[in-house]
């Protein structure tokens, strides 16, 4: 349907219903992975594959889909996923094993579902609006329906049977704070994209294919962001490479603040390389916390919600940092653009640096010249500052998950899920010392000479 698509309306329709297929099938796969790998240790290498696999779909997606556009007519680009998805329909009820929600009488959520879906897009729309136009009572109106929208499906959640959120998973700091830093990174890599693309392609001159290739480099870190991150994280801890991952990605957008129109493609490549580097090896672990948060039987629940988490932030990126750098945009091109532009001309050149190459191709050498130059110098600024708020967006997170995720002596169960204590029973503790005040835990070793952790609770605690 999308690769027939007559007109931009149906495109984007299409293109919703590709999104909703999509959303139900990378929570159900972290769903499966939760239950298929009860060990740390596999689970984490699992969700380390498993964010590799994304990271290779995005090597090889801009790859081929710049080969199709360089040789073929656009909507090739949407039948050459047909293949693959007729090859998981043949072999996923083969290969895939089936969990379900032990509860008898689940139902979907349906009212639930509407209200977030009103919520989310009613506040986009807003954001958007409000950037672009102004503060207006239509950019007003549909902010304050989105969040009236989000309080009552919250009221929802909290009242109705069969809630599509399970609110007992947010009690805990080990499932918040990585749901909200994935949001933060998608945010600040989604967001960003929209602008590194138009800097290859408007400024740079590039073709598809072309900044596809160049863009290689940036994905083929990310197998290694992974794998590092994977492997550090069981000798230093999840949090700190979290936040050391953050600081990378931070650092990487501190390199695009000072990046400028003639800098070339190498300035460009290697900051993005940076980012990516980081955001891989956030990725990992922040999914793995999230799910070993939840117990096995809200797998699903909870892999919803940082799939959920991760496409709200990139939503939120290109609505946010696209519409802030458009208003940067237009605010420079004001001041740049050629002085012996028609309105219309004018109109069109400060509407996007698209825009004003195709204006440019209408005028005479000299103008098209100072007019292609203005909008590429202007758009360059706007790219600055998305980078800049990217970088605080993301050394922010770093703040955050170092102050609330620091690790404790005690382990407070606000703090991280229980300890499993299964294979470490109380009788086969041969040293460490136990305390009779609730709560408290010690290190301690087992039959077998390991370090486990030790809790203990006082007579009288429950």
């Amino acid at each position: 349907m999308a690769a027939w698509a007559s007109s931009p309306d149906m495109l984007i329709a299409t293109r919703a219903l590709m999104g909703i297929a999509g959303a139900t099938l990378a929570p159900s796969t972290l769903a499966l992975i939760r239950n298929l790998f009860h060990d740390d240790r596999q689970r984490a290498t699992a969700v380390g594959i498993w964010t590799a696999g994304f990271a290779g779909g995005a090597v090889v997606g801009p790859i081929v889909g710049g080969l199709l556009l360089e040789h073929f007519w656009w909507g090739s680009v949407f039948l050459i996923n047909i293949p693959v998805m007729a090859l998981l329909l043949c072999l996923g009820p083969l290969l895939l094993p089936e969990f379900r929600d032990p509860k008898p009488g689940s139902r979907f959520d349906l009212l639930g579902a509407l209200l977030s879906l009103v919520a989310v897009l009613a506040v986009i729309y807003g954001i958007k609006t409000t950037a672009e136009h102004g503060i207006r009572w239509a950019g007003a109106g549909s902010l304050l329906a989105g969040m009236t929208a989000g309080a009552l499906f919250l009221h929802r959640q909290h009242t109705t049977r069969n809630p599509m959120i399970n609110i007992a998973l947010f009690r805990t700091r080990w499932f918040n704070v990585p749901l909200l830093i994935d949001a933060l990174a998608t945010f600040a890599m989604i967001g960003f994209s929209l602008f590194n693309w138009q800097f290859m392609q408007l400024v740079l001159g590039m073709s598809p294919l072309e900044s596809a290739l160049w863009s290689l480099p940036t994905f083929l870190v990310m197998p290694v962001g992974i794998a590092l991150a994977a492997g550090t994280a069981q000798r230093i801890g999840k949090p700190r490479v979290m936040t050391a991952g953050l600081l990378v990605v931070a650092a990487g957008y501190v390199g695009l603040t000072v990046i400028r129109s003639d800098s070339g493609i190498l300035h460009l490549v290697c900051a993005l390389t940076v980012v990516s580097f980081g955001i891989a090896g956030v990725a990992a672990v922040v999914t793995d916390v999230i799910l070993s948060a939840a117990p096995p039987e809200r797998a699903g629940a909870a892999s919803s919600l940082a799939e959920t988490s991760a496409e709200f932030g990139g939503a939120l990126g290109i609505a946010i940092l696209g519409s802030i750098g458009t208003a940067v945009y237009r605010t420079q091109m004001e001041s740049r653009a050629p002085a012996n532009l028609s309105a219309e001309q004018l109109a069109s050149a400060e509407g996007t640096p698209g825009g004003a190459v195709d204006t440019a191709r209408n005028l005479p050498a000299g103008t098209a010249e100072a007019l292609r130059n203005a909008a590429f110098d202007a758009f360059t600024h706007e790219l600055r500052i998305a980078a800049l708020l990217s970088a605080v967006l993301t050394a922010g997170g770093a703040v955050l998950v170092a102050r609330l995720l620091r690790p404790s002596p005690t382990r407070p169960a606000d703090l991280a899920p229980a300890p499993d204590l299964g294979r470490a029973p109380r009788d086969a503790v041969a040293k460490g010392r136990m305390n009779s005040r609730c709560g408290v835990a010690r290190w301690g070793r087992n039959q077998l000479g390991r370090f486990v952790w030790i809790t203990s609770a006082g007579r009288g605690c429950r």
